[in-house]
């Protein structure tokens, strides 16, 4: 897992540059308030041992997730040995993992460092610095009681770059920081960790029901076919979710039901080829790749499944072309069912 680590002195816009870093990239970000904040407001003060306790049982966390990497802010002051060997484990650390340390060093002028020190999102995501009186006389004190910007060639990572942002904004700087280390466009890895497959409880299949004909009615009102989800009968869904080798899922996001899928064969020993039908994602939540990452998350739920099989209506592309980026491709005839309508099939080898 790779680090990103930005650092620079007080309000020089470490967070907001790592918070647009992350609108692009899969990074997440971890700045250093995120521990400092709850610690003073459960404490009532400062406690460097107790924020570096939470930060290791953070890290060591995420270090279990798919992501490719973290971006971590510090303000790293150069003369002090304690420093020092505080980045040397973050690195170590990451390294350990097979990952790459990149370091970011942010630089900008004192006048406009104090300008930033009143900015909204800063006094939002940092509550100690709300009384701008005093937290601007600790910025000044920090700069002048340690040496918080490096000479040159004194860090010691290969991938480093200092950009001076007194006069770029944050945006500018994060496509920079891509670019300058070649950080991969956003993927779904985000949507993949932020998203599950629930099983259907029997009392929930009524509920199932509802969000199945809410999003098939605009396909129905389209095609008028007899085969339609969204005159399926509850009876005839809660048959299908008692069958042995068959099971409806919720599609969650974040804790929100946002679809669904059933998965299985009706042959109960049947364990290597697997139905998909129906796959349904509700019409506010559509085209925004939840689909896609449903049909991930059931490969990754029967992992024996060998051969996966499912059909579509050749007149909506949108559907097809999601099942041909996910793999499948087109096999056998094409079943006309109305003068508006054709079915076409998709199969999946793994």
């Amino acid at each position: 897992m790779n680090l990103i680590l930005i650092v620079g002195s007080g309000a020089v816009g470490k967070m907001t540059v790592g918070q647009e870093l992350m609108k692009i990239t899969d990074y997440r970000l971890f700045h250093n308030h995120m521990m400092i904040e709850p610690v003073i407001d459960i404490m009532g003060k400062f406690d460097g041992a107790l924020v570096t306790k939470l930060r290791e049982d953070i890290m060591d966390a995420f270090m279990k997730t798919s992501y490719p990497g973290m971006i971590f802010t510090l303000m790293w002051a150069f003369d002090l040995e304690s420093d020092w060997n505080y980045v040397k484990s973050l690195a170590e650390k990451f390294e350990a993992t097979g990952g790459t340390v990149y370091c970011v060093e942010l630089i900008a002028d004192r006048a406009v460092r104090i300008e930033r020190n009143k900015t909204e999102n800063r006094l939002k995501n940092k509550a100690s610095k709300r009384n701008l009186v005093l937290s601007e006389a600790r910025m000044l004190r920090e700069e002048t009681k340690y040496r918080l910007i490096s000479r040159e060639g004194e860090i010691p990572f290969e991938n480093y770059i200092r950009i001076d942002n007194s006069d770029l904004e944050p945006e500018v700087v994060a496509r920079m920081i891509k670019n300058r280390f070649g950080l991969p466009d956003q993927s779904r890895a985000e949507l993949m960790n932020r998203m599950k497959l629930e099983e259907v409880r029997e009392d929930e299949l009524p509920l199932l029901h509802e969000m199945q004909v809410k999003s098939f009615m605009p396909l129905y009102e389209k095609y008028h076919d007899d085969g339609s989800p969204a005159i399926e009968s509850l009876e005839r869904i809660k048959k299908r979710a008692e069958r042995p080798n068959r099971k409806y899922y919720f599609v969650v996001k974040d804790g929100a039901r946002v679809g669904g899928i059933n998965v299985g064969h009706n042959d109960p020993e049947e364990k290597h080829v697997s139905f998909i039908s129906p796959l349904f994602i509700l019409p506010e939540y559509q085209n925004k790749g939840y689909g896609y990452v449903a049909i991930m998350k059931a490969f990754e739920l029967y992992p024996d499944v060998t051969t996966w099989k499912l059909d579509t209506i050749k007149e909506e592309p949108a559907n097809c072309h999601l099942y041909e980026k996910c793999g499948f491709v087109r096999v056998g005839e094409e079943k006309v069912i109305n003068e508006r309508m054709t079915l076409i099939d998709y199969e999946l080898k793994r």
